[in-house]
């Protein structure tokens, strides 16, 4: 059962504006990794159900966690089915995020309370995944369904609209900017936050470092456009 409430796990989404994407099948490095982006600030994670027995990973990623580092809210990503969705749900999942939209998983995240944000590539998908009661709807593959350009005409006449795009979101000031001055909730980021090379080299100081830098670059182009 999520141990943060929907609204919890919201504010914070929206408070860092950053969703970290992450998988990896080995428990003790992927405890490393989420470790990492917890020390460096963010204390959300979304864990990617790519691979077999991945929900045996995040299984033990929650009960880790659960002790290590409680404030840590961790989530799952690419879920398609319901089915799916139930098992991480029983697993402690916080929240709940796919590439596509599904009314079932979208009714089950909604009967145990938990926020459920579907890939949607439409004005058309967009208002149907809102209708469900979604939130915060994922605007995937954010770089080619238009990236901020498709943000700033959807919110025209959506001006309610809370997208996160995944894919095609940098780290550097210039993407930053040009995601969060078209008005997105949140950016979900994988890549460019635990990279292949930090992996490899085992580097959890510098994937730390990464997110601290990142988020620090997010918070002071939040305040600029505030201002």
């Amino acid at each position: 059962m999520a141990r943060y409430s929907r609204m919890q796990v919201l504010t914070t989404i929206y408070d860092l504006s950053v969703v970290p994407v992450f998988y990896h099948p080995d428990v003790e490095t992927a405890k490393h990794v989420v470790a990492a982006i917890s020390r460096g600030g963010c204390k959300l994670v979304e864990f990617v159900n790519r691979g077999d027995h991945a929900w045996q990973v995040f299984s033990e990623l929650e009960r880790h966690f659960l002790q290590a580092d409680p404030s840590l809210i961790l989530g799952v990503g690419s879920i398609v089915e319901p089915y799916t969705a139930a098992l991480y749900l029983n697993c402690g999942a916080n929240f709940v995020v796919g590439p596509s939209l599904n009314a079932d998983v979208a009714k089950l995240c909604n009967r145990r309370m938990v926020p459920y944000s579907p890939g949607c590539g439409s004005a058309s998908e967009i208002s149907d995944a809102q209708e469900l009661g979604c939130e915060i709807v994922k605007m995937f593959p954010g770089k080619e369904v238009g990236g901020p350009g498709f943000v700033k005409n959807v919110l025209g006449p959506m001006p309610w609209t809370k997208l996160m795009p995944t894919g095609g979101v940098e780290s550097t000031e210039e993407s930053l900017t040009a995601w969060l001055g078209a008005g997105v909730a949140a950016m979900g980021m994988g890549s460019n936050l635990v990279t292949k090379e930090m992996l490899a080299q085992k580097d959890w100081a510098g994937i730390e470092q990464n997110v601290r830098t990142t988020l620090a670059r997010v918070k002071a182009i939040k305040a600029k456009l505030r201002a």
